[in-house]
């Protein structure tokens, strides 16, 4: 480009004229006269049949929309077959350039909304949704790989036209999203895992019947892996109800107060504060039943610290251990701690296993995470293949930057 600057992919561009016209610059531009191929009898010709401005929106220079008019020659061939000459920066039948196209495609993956990128580029989103579909359509597989040996799956809320809740399965190993699910019904997920997790050993998920069903049956005996919050938040919840049964009989300033400090209770004993403690020991002071709660919670944390720190090779010592803590809770005879420990022993084979294993479905959450965040950006999506674009194309280039080379 006979200029001051050199523009990717206008490298044999003659530049005519440059202006600035109502804050846009504007070139006008033609390539090179040089020698053609027919596209239809192979003839080799210079003989230009005429002339045609073609309008060229391309990438913002110095931050202003930027212009090119380029006079783009229609050869002619012996054979009668008139045909236009070739150009390094436009496509067939396109109005943006080959680099302005890249960048969208980029943004519409990195991109917030398909909207903020449609203003940053000062086109429509419209546009911007056609080049995300294109890069989707060539990039994203409809029927994905054969499924790996450990998987972690976990629904998420999606409320698209297929469903108001989706199901993500990703690789427990690397912790890549592998394939989104239109639902988290037990017959679709069933027929997912049947076609594609022949290889299949490990599944990491939260406590749920139906997917335990539907991977059971789908699968036959894999080694299922109940992820550790979603166990360990029973306990948690049985101290929070005895603490809510117990301070509604208490003056409204302590009612109050308790329900404020809440977190006191929660949290680790030996991270507790001075004041934290104060608190604690006031609170637990006013009732034997929040006392004794508080301290099977606490038993609770310290079987889960050994209970890691064992792993496979101490599996049975951990199993004795979880018994043991069963048999304090029925000794105490507090409702709701009864009733979550219920709910363990109907997973205890399950909850053994993330220690044995050692798989979490923590990553998933943060993933989840991530595509509510795009979700509420964009004000949802109602497009369930569009969506599922979105994420995986997030997440597969999660490393490149927003910018082209």
């Amino acid at each position: 480009m006979n200029s001051n600057i050199v523009l990717p992919g206008f490298e044999e561009v003659i530049v005519k004229r440059a202006a600035l016209i109502e804050d846009k610059y504007c070139f006008e531009v033609e390539m090179p006269l040089k020698e053609h191929s027919c596209s239809s009898c192979g003839s080799v010709t210079t003989k230009i049949h005429d002339y045609r401005i073609q309008k060229i929106k391309h990438l913002k220079l110095f931050e202003r929309h930027t212009l090119i008019f380029y006079k783009r020659r229609r050869y002619a061939c012996e054979c009668g077959k008139r045909f236009s000459e070739e150009n390094p920066f436009i496509e067939r039948y396109q109005r943006l350039s080959i680099e302005f196209n890249q960048a969208i495609k980029i943004r519409s993956i990195k991109g917030k909304t398909f909207k903020e990128t449609a203003e940053i580029y000062g086109t429509s989103a419209s546009t911007v949704v056609r080049r995300f579909d294109q890069i989707a359509e060539s990039t994203v597989q409809v029927e994905p790989d054969p499924l790996p040996k450990a998987i972690a799956i976990d629904e998420y809320k999606g409320d698209t036209k297929e469903g108001k809740y989706q199901l993500i399965i990703a690789d427990a190993v690397t912790r890549e999203p592998i394939d989104i699910l239109p639902n988290r019904y037990k017959k679709t997920i069933k027929q997912y895992l049947r076609k594609h997790g022949a290889n299949v050993e490990y599944v990491v998920m939260d406590m749920s019947p139906s997917f335990k069903a539907a991977v059971q049956q789908a699968l036959g005996k894999p080694i299922i892996v109940a992820d550790r919050f979603h166990f360990v938040r029973y306990i948690y919840w049985a101290l929070d109800g005895v603490r809510r049964r117990v301070q509604s009989t208490w003056h409204d300033y302590d009612r109050k107060k308790c329900k404020k400090m809440r977190y006191v209770f929660h949290r680790d004993s030996e991270k507790l504060t001075e004041e934290d403690q104060w608190y604690l020991n006031r609170y637990l002071g006013f009732s034997e039943e929040l006392n004794v709660a508080y301290h099977l919670k606490e038993a609770f944390a310290q079987w889960f610290k050994q209970a890691k720190v064992n792993g496979l090779e101490s599996i049975l010592q951990t199993k004795e251990l979880l018994n043991e803590f069963y048999r304090k809770v029925e000794q105490v005879n507090i409702p709701e701690f009864k009733k979550a420990i219920q709910t363990l022993q109907n997973w205890q084979v399950e909850i053994l296993n993330s220690f044995a294993y050692g798989y979490s479905n923590g990553f998933l959450e943060g993933i989840n995470n991530l595509t509510k965040v795009m979700k509420r950006n964009a004000f949802g999506f109602r497009s369930f293949k569009r969506f599922r674009a979105k994420i995986l194309l997030t997440h597969k280039y999660k490393k490149m930057g927003v910018h082209i080379g």
